[in-house]
């Protein structure tokens, strides 16, 4: 879906419609943004970064507090609308699917089979927009490798096609942080290398093993189109999440951050080895009593850094002010995992 959030606040309020919406916290408290409307991102506002940033940086801007039971709702919706196609899904956030239409869209050669998904996924934008009054975007591909990239190519309302004859030359301009499984870390690695887009990587003549390790061979292969993931379709719960129980009773600010910053190491060491990122965060605490409480924040763009996790715990807690006694246990936790971009045939629905 396109700015999904911000996007059903314009149709549920049509004031807002053509306006900047930035949807989170007052740009006067120490909230964040969870979702940015298109005419909001123009000004570079983005998910995750501080209200007050937001607020500097789009100052004419419309800030809605985000109404989460609505969205979730919304996307019940419209992920029924599209099982009504008989397509096989798997969802990955609320506002994203991949949807495998083998079955539906047959052809005398891979590529034919594309053009014939044509389309049906251009029923399923219509049937979006005149059932729910929203936009979506597709990507049509081989593999789910390409369709995300499609899905994001010609944003808002788009539709776009990767032949399979023209998926290396598509793949080449991109930078290489547009690759799946490519974070900050295995970015700077590469761009030290003097490579920079996904042409370096066709091009590289020597092992990616010596720059990125095991991930070194799957890069290649992605650099060409190749992608064999299946689609996933098990109803098992993905969460990272780490806690710790004190061996006293503590309140103590400064224990507490360096707790929290320590589990948001390790949650994002572990999201950087699954080459994954993450939609909500979560904070957890137990009191000495044993009462135990979480609170939890889900945001349009993923989260994978560090930096930004501890951040949003910290928030979290100053937000709900539940340091308010001593704490027995703190934990801190991510969830709604996707990977960290984004032969069976794929459309990328958003």
């Amino acid at each position: 879906m396109d700015a999904f959030y911000a996007s059903v606040e314009q149709r549920d309020q049509p004031e807002l419609r053509g306006k900047p919406v930035i949807v989170g916290g007052s740009p006067n408290s120490r909230g964040v943004v969870c979702a940015a409307s298109y005419e909001a991102r123009k000004f570079g506002v983005r998910s995750a970064m501080p209200s007050v940033t937001a607020g500097r940086m789009c100052p004419r801007g419309f800030f809605i507090r985000p109404r989460m039971d609505v969205y979730r709702a919304e996307s019940r919706e419209i992920m029924k609308l599209i099982a009504g196609f008989g397509v096989v899904i798997e969802q990955v956030s609320v506002d994203e699917a991949y949807l495998d239409v083998s079955e539906l869209c047959s052809g005398g050669s891979p590529d034919e089979a594309l053009y014939n998904a044509i389309p049906l996924a251009k029923q399923m934008k219509r049937t979006v927009r005149e059932q729910r009054s929203l936009n979506a975007s597709i990507g049509v591909a081989a593999n789910k490798l390409l369709a995300k990239l499609a899905s994001d190519f010609q944003k808002p309302d788009g539709l776009t096609l990767i032949p399979e004859r023209d998926k290396v030359a598509f793949l080449r301009p991109l930078p290489i942080r547009a690759i799946h499984g490519v974070g900050r870390v295995t970015e700077t690695t590469l761009q030290q290398a003097g490579i920079r887009t996904v042409g370096d990587v066709q091009d590289h003549p020597g092992d990616l093993r010596a720059l990125v390790g095991s991930f070194g061979p799957v890069l290649k292969r992605y650099a060409i189109g190749e992608d064999d993931r299946p689609l996933d379709l098990s109803d098992e719960v993905k969460s990272i999440s780490a806690e710790e129980t004190f061996s006293r009773d503590t309140e103590d600010r400064k224990t507490l951050r360096a707790c929290l910053k320590e589990q948001a190491e390790e949650i994002a060491g572990r999201l950087a080895r699954r080459r994954l990122c993450a939609k909500t965060i979560q904070v957890k605490l137990r009191y000495g009593d044993f009462r135990t409480l979480s609170r939890q924040m889900t945001f349009e763009e993923p989260i994978e850094s560090s930096a930004t996790i501890y951040r949003l715990g910290c928030w979290l807690l100053a937000r709900e002010k539940l340091v308010n006694r001593p704490l027995r246990l703190l934990g801190l936790g991510v969830s709604g995992l996707e990977p960290a971009v984004g032969q069976q045939m794929f459309l990328k629905f958003e």
